[in-house]
């Protein structure tokens, strides 16, 4: 009976919450190693089937770099990365938008086992992430900059209650099709789209001061502590591209951003309707 009661007790709790987040855009980016884990990727997945039963719209961003890199490896081509971007000739992007095509096909099937449905969408396809080419410090390739989203097949997928599962590839003005950063994509599809969260899944807790202290973890931030620690280099390295996702998302209209270990069993959930959450919340 005990066990019931504190059951009980979790549905009430998530009950303000429900309310409050119905029929709002929640968007997700998963990717990196974690997207390969076939328990963790069913325990995301199943969260998000949940939220879409609760009248939640989920709109899933996914990257796919380690199945880039493996696909590349076993084909002897050489993986050079600048600042943590992938530098991509014609060949690579190619393989970019091939690994990341078998990937979409692969969670929009495994969503529509688990009950709900589920659209896969290429970001280049009807000019919904639209790309001019990257400016850095040295040639990145076709390595896009994000100038504007076309919103309205993602939309189209949400109002006939479906998953929008999209892959990150842009679409430039010259019409070829650009390689994208999947946190800056899901950043600029949920400012697009104005959506009520933006969640970022990782293979960490959140944001640490300390990596190496776990009683270091940062459970809320503003967007200009956010700043000031990665001046401070307290946020360093893979952390940087999330957390400027997030600042970007907020500066744009977004209300909250999530940064949250995907390892966590029901992590997205507990994020979400409970009062402490499980992750870094980053706010304006």
């Amino acid at each position: 009976m005990e066990e019931a009661i504190k059951k009980a007790d979790v549905l009430i709790e998530a009950l303000p919450y429900i309310k409050k987040f119905h029929k709002k855009i929640i968007v997700i980016k998963y990717g990196g190693s974690i997207l390969g884990e076939e328990k963790i990727r069913s325990g995301v997945l199943e969260d998000i089937v949940f939220l879409t039963f609760m009248g939640i719209k989920p709109v899933l961003v996914h990257g796919g770099g380690p199945n880039i890199s493996e696909r590349m490896r076993s084909l002897g081509k050489k993986t050079e990365f600048v600042d943590g971007m992938r530098v991509t000739d014609e060949e690579t992007v190619k393989m970019v938008e091939e690994e990341l095509q078998i990937l979409n096909d692969l969670i929009v099937r495994e969503i529509n086992a688990l009950g709900a449905k589920a659209a896969g969408l290429n970001g280049k396809d009807n000019d919904i992430i639209q790309t001019e080419k990257k400016k850095a410090k040295v040639d990145l390739g076709l390595v896009g900059h994000i100038i504007a989203i076309n919103n309205e097949p993602i939309m189209n997928e949400l109002k006939k209650d479906r998953v929008a599962v999209i892959l990150p590839m842009g679409i430039g003005r010259d019409k070829r099709a650009y390689n994208v950063n999947a946190d800056e994509a899901a950043a600029a599809i949920a400012a697009s789209l104005k959506a009520e969260k933006l969640v970022l899944f990782t293979n960490v807790k959140g944001i640490m001061r300390n990596n190496e202290d776990q009683n270091s973890f940062i459970s809320t931030l503003t967007t200009a502590e956010a700043t000031q620690l990665i001046s401070d280099k307290i946020i360093q390295q893979g952390m940087i591209p999330k957390v400027m996702a997030c600042i970007d998302a907020l500066t744009a209209g977004v209300k909250k951003t999530h940064i949250i270990d995907a390892r966590t069993p029901h992590g997205l959930l507990l994020e979400i309707f409970t009062d402490k959450g499980i992750g870094t919340e980053i706010v304006q």
